[in-house]
């Protein structure tokens, strides 16, 4: 095992996979001579040079639609937005192509290529650039979506979805680029499948991305005060493997979903309710859903920090949950 950073851990997962592999080439704005979004693809283009890093025009429609043909004409593109908000200029290219083609043209062809980008907040850039909008691609049949927490899962997560036969949207954290620790030499759960990141008996927390963390410090928390949370972290939401979390629940008898994202039309929402369908005879109390407020992220840092759920929140959201205190939103 090797200690690095989160933005280290996808930088060697994109040299492994483009030694292994010269079928790969990236894309996207300033991914070359920049280096892309945080640093990222910094050096890449010194390494395999400008046929395999290239530098594309300030357009997504562009950026992803490149992507689309090479991979379905034998490339496997690894496209980057530099913001995840932006997606919504190549939409017809994500929603209508890549995910799309295998199915309308029977099999015969795939468009075996993966989306990066990052979203959430912590950096005050304000509503434009911090959304976590990872529902507008769980909503869209044929995408595949993996969203890593940890620094092993940066690496292997990303190494993994350089190998899938469908497009794979791969959401980076940017409030975890700078996190330090070890890459696994194997990854910490198979592809689509959830890891448990910490024991309970009480409680069930089931987060992705950068709530993992805030649900570990809540749980941290909560095992001062007596109750014993289980936190799941979910690192892919397509293939979504919810067994571990129907498992979960059957023992804790409680659960709780925790998104960064707006809450109303969120994934957290169609996670609670497949919990609450599938764990109905098991369950003590309703599954409780946080997330951030809906309403666009503010660009002042207390505003900002007060939009999306805290360790905090979480942990007095939980006591509510197992003990009945006064709820945190009262």
């Amino acid at each position: 095992m090797s200690t690095t950073t989160y933005r280290e851990a996808l930088r060697q997962a994109l040299i492994d996979a483009m030694t292994a592999d010269a079928d790969i080439i990236l894309l996207g704005e300033e991914v070359g001579v920049y280096g892309g979004a945080y640093g990222v693809t910094k050096g890449l283009i010194e390494l395999f040079g400008e046929s395999r890093v290239i530098d594309a025009p300030i357009s997504e429609a562009a950026i992803v639609g490149a992507a689309v043909g090479a991979a379905l004409t034998g490339l496997r593109p690894v496209a980057e937005l530099m913001y995840v908000d932006f997606a919504g200029l190549a939409m017809d290219q994500i929603a209508n192509q890549a995910a799309k083609s295998r199915s309308m043209f029977g099999g015969q062809m795939g468009v075996p290529m993966v989306l990066r980008s990052q979203g959430g907040t912590g950096r005050s850039a304000a509503a434009q650039h911090s959304q976590s909008l990872e529902a507008w691609f769980l909503h869209t049949p044929g995408l595949r979506l993996a969203m890593p927490a940890t620094v092993s899962d940066a690496y292997h997560l990303l190494r993994q979805a350089l190998t899938q036969p469908d497009p794979v949207v791969f959401l980076e954290h940017k409030g975890l680029y700078a996190l330090k620790g070890e890459v696994g030499d194997a990854p910490d759960a198979p592809w689509g499948a959830p890891a448990i990141r910490r024991a309970g008996s009480d409680l069930t927390l089931v987060a992705w991305s950068r709530m993992v963390h805030e649900s570990l410090a809540a749980a941290e928390a909560l095992a001062g005060a007596g109750v014993s949370a289980e936190v799941i972290d979910l690192r892919c939401l397509n293939p979504l493997d919810l067994g571990p979390v129907f498992a979960s629940v059957a023992r804790t008898g409680r659960a709780m979903v925790v998104t960064e994202a707006a809450l109303t039309g969120s994934a957290a929402s169609e996670i609670a309710a497949r919990i609450g369908e599938h764990c109905f005879d098991w369950l003590e109390e309703p599954v409780l859903r946080i997330g951030g407020e809906d309403i666009p992220i503010p660009v002042a840092p207390a505003l900002e920090r007060a939009a999306i759920p805290t360790a905090a929140l979480i942990a007095d959201a939980a006591r509510w949950l197992v003990h009945r205190e006064a709820p945190p939103w009262a």
